[in-house]
Formats: C-alpha cells, structure tokens, sequence
C-alpha cells in the first residue's frame, strides 16, 4: 500500500470540517495562555495558597503531553471524526467544571481532564493534513494549522486581560462553551467518516502505557521544580532518574510490542528524526518567547495583560503577512534553505532582545518581533512536510503525536532553563551591580536609573540606608540582566537547527509524495476513509509485513523528495 493522496477536488464541506478541527485546536492552545495570565485572580477567589498556585497550570500540562502521543492509538481505535468529536466533547465539559469549580482540589481535577482532551485535539489536526489533503493543498492546510497554532498563545494575554478586567475568571473558561459546542456538532458530519476498531482496546499493553505516563509526568514535574530547587537537590535529581527509568523501560517494552502503544519505530526514519528534533528546537524559541515577553513587561516595565498582549500582536499580524509567501517559497524552493533561513532569523529575533534595558518597551521589541513572526512559517512548514508527508497514511497519526510532544518538549526544557537561568542569575547580578555601586561605577549607576555624580559621592562608604532605598532598582536591573541572558542562551539553543540542515543531504524540495511500507502489520488500514482514500484504497487491509522487512520498510526509506509543512 502506498502513502499517495490523489490529487482530486477537495469539497467546501471537508475543508469546512478541517476548519472546525483548527478551532478546537484554537481553544485548546488558547486555554493555557488565557488562564495564566489570570491565575493570581483565580487564586484571590477560591483562596488558594500560593504554593499550591502552579498545579493549576502543571497538572493540565501533564494530562496534556500524556494524551499527545496516544493521538495515533486513540485515532486507530476511534477514527480520526469520533477522536475529535470525543475530545471537544470532554474539553467543553471540563471547560464548564472549571468555570464551577469552588475549590482548589475540584479545579486541579477539571484541569487535568481538560488538557487530556486538548493533547488530542494538536496531532489530530496536523495528521488530518497528509490524511485529508491530497498534495498540492498540503501546503495550505498545514500553514493554517500553523497559524492557529502559533496566533493562540499570542492572543493569549489580550483575550485573558480583557476577560479579568471585563468580566470574572469564571468567564476564562466559559468563553470555550459555544465554539466547542459549534466543533462537536458540525464536525461530526463534516469530517469524513472513518472504520473504528475497538478490538485495539482489548490488544492495548496498559504497562506500557503506565510507563509512557510516568515518564512524562515526572519529567514535567522534574523540570518545574528545577529552577527553584536546584537541579542537583534530591527531590529533582530522583524525580529526573524516575523519568529516565520508566522511559528505559518505556521504550524497551514498547520496541518489542506486537500492538504498541506509541510506534516509535518511526523514529528510524531519517526524515522524521530530523522533523522531530527541529520541532524540539522551535518549540524551545515558541514556548521561551511567549513567555520571556511577558515577564520582562510585566515585572520590569509594570504593563497589565492587557498592555502586555497589545504589545505582543506585532508577531501575530507579522505571521499573518508572512504566511502567503512562506507558502509559495515553500512549494519552489529548496527546503533546506528555507528551513536555515527561518531559523537564522528567528534566532536572530531573539538574539536582538539580549539587549534590553529598564527602559525597553514597544518600540524596542518591535523589530525583534516583527524578524521572528516572519521567520516562524519557515521553521514550521518544511520541517513539518519533512518528518511527516512522506510517510504512510497508516503511520501518520502516531508520527504526529511523537512530532508534536518533541515541541511540547522543547518548550518544557527552554523554560526550565529559562528560569534557571533568570532566578539564578538574577541575585548574582544584583551583588555585582551593589560592588560596582560602591565603587562609584557610572555605567551601574545608568543601569538602575540614578545620577552618575549621586554615586560617585557615595563611592567608597556608600550609606546603608541610602542603598536599602535603591535596593529596588538594583534588583529590577539585575533582573534585566538575568532576562537578557536567557534571550541569548535562548537563542544559541534556536540556532542548533541550522546544524540540523547540514544533516539533510541531498535537495530537498517540491514534488511527489514518495511511496512507503508500512513499519508493522499492526497499523490500521483505514483510519480515515473519505472520497479520496476511498479511491486509493484505503478502506482495504494492507498487507501484512512480518519481522524485520516488516518493520524497517518505509523507515528505512529515502526522505521524500519534497518539502513539508510544519505545525
């Protein structure tokens, strides 16, 4: 069985279905960024103590890298319509249990809930792309995937400021009724029906599936403790040794199964390695920038949320621009190229910011803003066609849920590293800045705002009380230097997916899909059967591979001549 899509019309009604899915994509990637920028209102109201504040936020993360790479499993079992009408379904609901909850432990349960029905919604989308979309309009859907992908967490904090301001934090999670309510009842006859098998449940190996989730949740946890905890205390070097164990195991027993729960074999592909390890690098410049904005505004600066995501739409409307042509450029040019260029500028955007000061606000982030929301559909669309569009209809689900969490992933560690950096270096800057102070240093003076002559006076035997005043200004421009080291760590970390490039061979750019076996007999046929599959067979069993030709066929393949889409 080959991986081709025909190239025959696509209906109004399909692309309208496609529409619906990138919706519940939407709020599902919209949740996070909203609820955060409202979390010390939510924690006002129910009375939560601030220690506690995190799980809010940590335990839908966790349920939502869990649920990400059981997308390709649930979808064999569920068909790609039902999986999703299935997790708007739950997500609108947990949605409404979090707008009621009335305590801390009922918000952290909804929560958790709410983001295993999200972690579905991410990979399903962008499997619908090579599933639904026959080749010449691969390019399009995966670009309005990545929009939506990469608009949500943009508009996160002017949709959560203006909601706290307007209305109550109730209303953060009400806002997701109505359009869930609108995906589930329009998808479930606009996405093509597919053939479930429920029989996959009966097969499912739960050990390994306990193994997958405490792998992931330890890792989570692991990384949001390390900043504050040290990396070398014993609660995270114990919770980091748990990951590594139960993910040696993990795999071990996953590589071995007859029905696995996450088709890792995938991985042998030299294409899709390389995807997923360009999704890990950007998802470290994503997820560190949305967040690295904000707090530097919000602390150092002292805008609102509101303020802060007014600032933060220069990206979103330059992504917006740049997209058309990141579609043309990547149906005729060299993916390779692209791919280097997108991450050159997107490293480049922020490495601009490494330069900030007490006093930089929008006009000094516009630039820097407006160079990475231009470069991000370069580092989306060629690595995402690279790692999944040559593969096997049947592998696809799976390969999109691996691709997906290495972004997630990504994020993850940036952040940890993030705050590393900055609450580690942030009091270390501060002693350096109060010895350069007493010393009569003018540049430390300019740092924190204060006249040069002031501190010459005081060089020598500054008095006590006069720097207990400043104190405060010493800590904001430490902090400005702990934040424009993370900019620049951030950036070198973007910059490794130039390397990646070298490693791609040959040209790769625009053409046909290439033909692959599927990696074992175990993957449904016939997870999504619309017109066009229909026509290529793909309600058919395919045939059966056994032992190592089995597994090695289409990943042991030559990377597919063209250039993908990334999401």
């Amino acid at each position: 069985m080959t991986a081709t899509v025909p190239d025959d019309t696509v209906p109004p009604a399909l692309w309208a279905g496609f529409a619906m899915m990138c919706l519940g994509m939407f709020m599902a990637i919209l949740d996070i960024q909203v609820v955060a920028t409202s979390l010390p209102t939510i924690q006002s109201a129910l009375r939560i103590r601030p220690d506690e504040m995190s799980w809010v936020q940590t335990g839908y993360l966790i349920a939502e890298v869990i649920a990400i790479p059981l997308t390709g499993f649930l979808t064999r079992v569920m068909t790609m319509r039902w999986l999703f009408v299935a997790a708007v379904g739950v997500f609108t609901g947990a949605s409404a249990g979090c707008a009621g909850a009335s305590d801390f432990g009922s918000l952290v349960a909804w929560r958790v809930l709410q983001g295993f029905a999200g972690g579905t919604l991410i990979p399903a989308v962008f499997s619908a792309v090579f599933l639904l979309f026959p080749e010449r309009l691969q390019g399009i859907a995966t670009t309005l995937a990545g929009m939506v992908a990469v608009l949500a967490p943009t508009l996160g904090p002017v949709v959560g400021g203006w909601i706290t301001q307007t209305y109550s934090w109730h209303w953060l999670f009400l806002i997701n009724i109505l359009p869930g309510l609108l995906a589930m009842a329009t998808a479930a006859f606009l996405i093509p029906a597919g053939r479930s098998d429920w029989r996959y449940l009966l097969s499912l190996d739960w050990l390994s599936l306990v193994l997958m989730a405490a792998t992931l949740a330890t890792l989570e946890i692991g990384l949001k403790e390390a900043p504050k905890r040290g990396w070398t205390s014993v609660v995270v070097v114990g919770l980091l040794a748990l990951t590594a164990a139960a993910g040696a195991a993990f795999a071990r027993r996953t590589l071995r199964a007859a029905h696995p729960v996450v088709e890792l074999w995938t991985l042998r592909d030299r294409g899709f390695a390389i995807g997923c390890f360009l999704s890990f690098v950007l998802g470290i410049g994503l997820f560190g920038t949305v967040y690295l904005m904000p707090v530097f505004l919000a602390f150092v600066r002292g805008h609102g949320s509101l303020r802060i995501g007014e600032v933060m739409l220069v990206t979103g409307v330059t992504q917006l621009v740049a997209a058309p042509i990141a579609v043309a450029f990547e149906r005729r040019a060299d993916a390779r190229l692209l791919t280097a260029f997108g991450f050159a500028a997107f490293a480049a955007g922020i490495a601009l910011d490494a330069f900030d000061t007490r006093e930089t606000d929008f006009d000094e982030m516009f630039w820097p803003q407006v160079m990475r929301g231009a470069a991000i559909m370069f580092c989306l669309l060629p690595p995402t066609r690279l790692a999944l569009g040559h593969l096997p209809r049947e592998v696809v689900p799976d390969a999109s849920g691996l691709f997906n969490l290495m972004r997630n992933l990504g994020g993850a560690i940036g952040l940890a590293l993030i705050d590393t950096v900055l609450y580690g270096r942030a009091p270390v800057h501060a002693e350096r800045l109060i010895e350069r102070l007493k010393a009569g240093d003018a540049g430390a003076a300019a740092a924190i705002g204060l006249p040069p002559e002031l501190v010459a006076a005081q060089a020598g035997a500054p008095d006590p009380t006069a720097l207990d005043f400043i104190f405060p200004l010493i800590e904001k421009a430490a902090f400005v230097e702990a934040i424009n080291g993370a900019w620049a760590m951030m950036a070198m970390l973007v910059a490794l997916g130039l390397l990646t490039v070298l490693l791609l061979g040959t040209r790769v750019h625009g053409g046909e899909r290439a033909p692959a076996v599927g990696p074992r007999s175990s993957l449904h046929p016939s997870i999504i059967t619309g017109p066009q599959n229909r026509a290529a067979g793909a309600g058919k069993p395919a045939a059966s591979d056994s032992g190592t030709a089995g597994r090695n066929g289409c990943l042991q393949g030559a990377v597919s001549d063209r250039a993908l889409d990334l999401a």
